[in-house]
């Protein structure tokens, strides 16, 4: 382990993972929205809504991240001209906050939608009965007791989406698979020991995250 004796390769490792959990926080606070909004549109009476919505997930769920990822930066920013922020790292970051986001999106608006769908329709119907109209029955009656049936599905999303953030390296976010490379590199005599350290970060992170949505779920599951 005399890699991470070294104080440099030790802040850039800490330094990769750091940008990882700041890129999956930001992507999946912005993915439940986004995601929750497109199930709303997967369910409305109006079907403009419902076409953008199955045209949003379909294309989203049907394109691999890479692209999405590259798309970002090779045409929002080098073509479009879309400038996030004056900081080169931050611009990249942002970026991979976007594609990541909208990729991630389709996942947790098909998650809100099976949730949806196990909410009885008599709910629904009793709330427009009482005059609400189709976003309060949304946001008020329906969504609420579907949220309960979609936690262990959100804790595989945010899992997958944390693992996918790595894909951010590509466009020169210098994150934790970004380090991992540049220490094989310059340490050809540690590549085991580097991976394991790597590989055992995610798993320290990850498995304790499954964990607990399972054990959410499980608590605030509908006993039926």
């Amino acid at each position: 382990m005399h890699v991470f004796s070294d104080p440099n390769n030790l802040d850039a490792y800490l330094s990769g993972f750091l940008w990882i959990l700041k890129l999956t926080g930001a992507s999946a606070g912005c993915a439940l929205v986004i995601g929750v909004l497109l199930a709303g549109m997967r369910v409305s009476p109006v079907p403009v809504l419902r076409g953008f919505g199955a045209g949003w997930v379909n294309i989203f769920r049907n394109t691999p991240l890479t692209l999405v990822i590259f798309f970002c930066f090779f045409g929002l920013y080098s073509t479009l001209g879309l400038t996030l922020s004056d900081n080169f790292i931050l611009n990249n970051f942002w970026l991979g906050v976007v594609g990541l986001s909208t990729y991630t999106a389709a996942f947790v608006c098909e998650a809100v939608r099976s949730g949806i769908n196990t909410v009885p329709t008599g709910q629904a119907e009793a709330a427009r009965a009482l005059g609400l109209t189709f976003a309060q029955t949304l946001r008020i009656v329906v969504l609420p007791q579907a949220t309960r049936s979609v936690i262990a599905p959100f804790g595989s999303i945010l899992i997958a989406l944390c693992k996918n953030s790595t894909i951010v390296g590509t466009i020169g976010l210098i994150e934790a698979s970004n380090v991992m490379k540049d220490l094989l590199n310059s340490n050809g005599d540690a590549v085991i020991p580097i991976f394991l350290v790597f590989a055992g970060t995610f798993a320290a992170i990850l498995i304790p995250t499954g964990y607990f949505f399972g054990w959410l779920a499980n608590r605030l599951a509908v006993k039926r």
